[in-house]
């Protein structure tokens, strides 16, 4: 079913987006909760000038996510960590730790949800491949842990 949200719902768009979700989704809790209405015709002509504006907004957001994206290109994140005796790290390197380096080494700022660090977080000493997802683009970059002197 097509849908123009009236308002913002998390995970699902912004408002004045134009939708395609699915019936039950829509009868059951956006209907209901008048966070959309059914995209008509006449309610496509009544809010056609919010949908091309939200539609623009839109491209912006992608370009300004694919340049960040591109920023990382070839970048390396250096994290300085103290070590048990048995060589690994005392307080392991989450995501949340990766998008305060990126943002203190390189100026680039990303959402914590962004970085695919894999299903564990860092643990000892080495070099890790981790990715960047923005929407649909992916970019690696390396983080690299290595010993406090």
């Amino acid at each position: 079913m097509e849908i123009i949200l009236l308002q913002d719902v998390p995970g699902i768009g912004k408002k004045n987006d134009l939708l395609l979700v699915g019936d039950g989704f829509a009868l059951n809790f956006l209907l209901p909760q008048n966070k959309a209405l059914v995209a008509t015709p006449t309610v496509r002509r009544r809010y056609a000038e919010q949908i091309k504006r939200r539609a623009e907004e839109r491209e912006t957001e992608k370009k300004l996510r694919e340049g960040t994206v591109g920023l990382l290109k070839g970048k390396e994140v250096l994290f300085e960590r103290k070590i048990t005796k048995a060589g690994s790290l005392y307080a392991a390197i989450t995501a949340k730790h990766i998008t305060e380096a990126l943002k203190k080494q390189h100026g680039i700022e990303v959402a914590e949800t962004a970085i695919d660090a894999g299903e564990e977080p860092i643990k000892e000493l080495g070099s890790f491949d981790v990715k960047l997802k923005v929407g649909d683009v992916e970019q690696p970059f390396t983080v690299k842990v290595v010993e406090e002197k």
